[in-house]
């Protein structure tokens, strides 16, 4: 079973390299995928040991990143179908079981599960996609279900709350998922633990 944490940090006003320290070491998670992540989270290393790799959008100062306790490969990074703004890209973490893409989607609700298509092409059949989704209902990913948490991840104006952090897996079975408190960003971190269906099937047969 692996435990995955998706937490967007809300780039330099946001959570603090302290802020990542603290939820990694209560939290123990296999993976920590972050978006909207700033070169000061290259210090995790430093604090928790353990793998880190970050690859910046296009143009800003903040991007994706993953930490983990354990070595990977280097994530493969894909480049998705652009918007009118900000070119995106999503970092596919290819661990043994199972591959997992962390994402920071665009606004646009036909781009975003546009982009969504084009990861799953990226993907092997035992997949989950988490991070920040910025989509409003269902993702239409087809061959993936939603696993994630159904409780609110995000305020709109401190007002409208949504739900857009996000985890969609296909081939996988999802033993655990929800929400965690608010702590330094305007978004929540979200927890799933996650196996690959195979695997189960062999313990019951």
């Amino acid at each position: 079973m692996t435990k995955i944490i998706s937490w967007n940090l809300l780039r330099l006003t946001g959570a603090t390299v302290a802020d990542v320290v603290g939820l990694a070491r209560r939290e123990r998670p296999d993976l920590l995928l972050m978006q909207e992540t700033t070169a000061a989270m290259a210090e995790l290393p430093q604090h928790l040991g353990g793998f880190f790799a970050r690859v910046p959008l296009p143009g800003r100062i903040h991007g994706l990143a993953v930490w983990s306790p354990s070595s990977y490969a280097r994530p493969r990074i894909v480049h998705l179908p652009a918007g009118a703004l900000v070119d995106r890209v999503c970092q596919i973490i290819d661990l043994p079981a199972f591959s997992v893409a962390n994402v920071h989607l665009s606004h646009g609700q036909m781009l975003n599960r546009r982009q969504l298509r084009h990861i799953a092409a990226h993907m092997p059949y035992r997949a989950a996609v988490l991070g920040d989704y910025n989509l409003v209902g269902p993702a239409l990913l087809p061959g993936f279900r939603d696993v994630g948490p159904r409780e609110p991840t995000h305020v709109c104006a401190d007002m409208v709350p949504l739900r857009l952090d996000r985890c969609y897996a296909r081939g996988m079975v999802c033993s655990q998922s929800y929400a965690m408190d608010r702590a330094g960003s305007d978004h929540r971190p979200i927890m799933v633990r996650l196996e690959a269906a195979a695997a189960v099937d062999r313990l019951a047969a």
